[in-house]
């Protein structure tokens, strides 16, 4: 039974508007991450900008973009989900003028309005997910949407790699993206589960009930794995920097990508959402990968070490991406699924600001130190929402979905 106001999702999982979601993730990644993968090089290496301003560059977009993340949700409670994706996903392009700038500042502003609104529809694009298909089977839905989302990134790092290697700018090839972004409004738009407004019937909703104690352990850790999680620009600069090659720094993102894409697929059609799994598979995995990149700069293995860690790292993010939503999904109603997943947004999205400013400083001094720092946090938010998920097993249990639930 559906939550009033909120259509009753079908039984099967893989349903046209699934498509259409994901298939708006796969062109937007196949967009914005052509940009995200190649800013690190084009910040440090053509606009000779020290690493740390790099790391300062990205405090700025996931710390305000926190910010737009729970408002993005809120939003969308009150306003309607598809509404409120659409308008945020068309603003996206704005990061493709990053290339055009001639100083770090001016090359930062265009990429960070755009990355708010990204921001911004994420809890909507979500929530959007969540009706469109069964209780049951929202652990293989979110799992397939990462899959697709990945898969997109994949593509976006195969293609920068090619066209740097062919010689074309940085400005060419980030306004490239802006096709594949636009095609991403598209597919969102063929979107028809979530209506583009809340049911008029009856009041508007109110604040709702407190958070339950399960959903406030489960932000705590997200806000704590934040603090130590960090823009893939670092690693692809590790990678280039101890190869002399940016070619391997660009396959080091693919990899990591390819990792995390399959991930998503394995991972959404086994996972029963337990938070022990993305405590140890999602945050202590990434612990490994940060740990592992740390000893392979410090001892010199180069791609032999460098490539191993950045797969972990990839399979932690497959894990974390998968688990995360379907895990919220189950915690919070339907009537305020996009405060829910936009507080979860939030939650990471402030650690991010502080983790992206302490590895630009850590990494001008070392690397080891910046990744060292990065695994001993994300250790830290496995071994708490580990012990949170013993102490309250019942508020964390998995498997069974009840399908008449919110």
């Amino acid at each position: 039974m559906a939550a009033v106001g909120e259509a009753a999702p079908p039984e099967r999982w893989l349903t046209p508007d699934l498509w259409s979601i994901g298939l708006s993730a796969f062109f937007s990644d196949m967009g914005y991450q052509v940009i995200l993968g190649g800013f690190a090089l084009f910040m440090v290496g053509s606009l000779h900008s020290p690493v740390w301003a790099y790391g300062l560059a990205m405090a700025v977009l996931y710390g305000p973009g926190a910010l737009w993340t729970y408002v993005g949700g809120r939003v969308g409670d009150r306003w309607g989900h598809r509404r409120v994706a659409l308008w945020g996903n068309a603003l996206v392009p704005l990061m493709s003028l990053a290339g055009l700038a001639a100083t770090p500042v001016a090359a930062v502003a265009p990429l960070a309005v755009g990355w708010w609104a990204r921001n911004f529809r994420k809890p909507s694009r979500q929530a959007m997910l969540r009706q469109a298909v069964a209780p049951g089977r929202r652990g293989r839905a979110f799992g397939f949407l990462h899959t697709l989302d990945q898969a997109g990134a994949v593509l976006a790092g195969l293609g920068l790699l090619w066209l740097l290697a062919a010689g074309f700018s940085f400005a060419v090839i980030f306004l490239l993206t802006a096709v594949p972004l636009g095609l991403s409004t598209v597919m969102l738009s063929r979107v028809r589960t979530a209506p583009s407004a809340p049911a008029p019937a009856g009041p508007a909703p109110g604040p709702g009930p407190a958070p339950s104690r399960a959903y406030r352990r489960v932000l705590v850790a997200a806000a704590l794995y934040g603090f130590g999680s960090y823009s893939l620009g670092f690693p692809v600069l590790t990678v280039a920097q101890g190869t002399h090659s940016d070619a391997l720094g660009i396959g080091a993102f693919v990899l990591y990508l390819a990792v995390s894409s399959a991930t998503g697929t394995v991972y959404g059609r086994r996972t029963g959402g337990r938070l022990t799994e993305l405590a140890g598979w999602g945050y202590g995995m990434a612990g490994l990968g940060s740990a592992g990149l740390a000893a392979a700069w410090a001892l010199r293995w180069g791609v032999a070490g460098l490539y191993p860690a950045m797969g972990v790292l990839g399979f932690a993010l497959g894990v974390v991406g998968t688990l995360e939503p379907t895990v919220v999904a189950r915690l919070v109603p339907a009537r305020l699924a996009g405060r829910g997943f936009g507080g979860l947004s939030g939650a990471r999205g402030l650690g991010l600001f502080s983790a992206n400013v302490a590895m630009g400083v850590l990494y001008h001094v070392t690397p080891v130190s910046a990744y060292a720092y990065a695994a001993a946090i994300a250790l830290a938010a496995m071994v708490l929402l580990a012990t949170s998920s013993r102490r309250a097993p019942q508020a964390f249990a998995t498997a069974k979905t009840d399908p008449a639930a919110p």
